[in-house]
């Protein structure tokens, strides 16, 4: 078999903040409350790395 293109996946990209903002000081994270990787202006919701993880499990396409 010949492998000369990737295949395209069908699963969308995890979401992640708009703009993201450096810090300190850091955003807590909306589920667990631990300090983010990003600064408390970046707008939307802001997820320490754990949690963004198994955010990206549960809404991970299946197949």
């Amino acid at each position: 078999m010949d492998q000369a293109e990737p295949t395209e996946s069908y699963c969308p990209a995890p979401a992640a903040p708009a703009r993201v903002v450096a810090g300190p000081p850091y955003a807590d994270c909306l589920e667990c409350g631990e300090p983010t990787e990003y600064g408390v202006r970046t707008p939307g919701v802001v997820l320490c790395p754990v949690c963004e993880w198994q955010d990206a499990q549960r809404t991970a396409c299946s197949g």
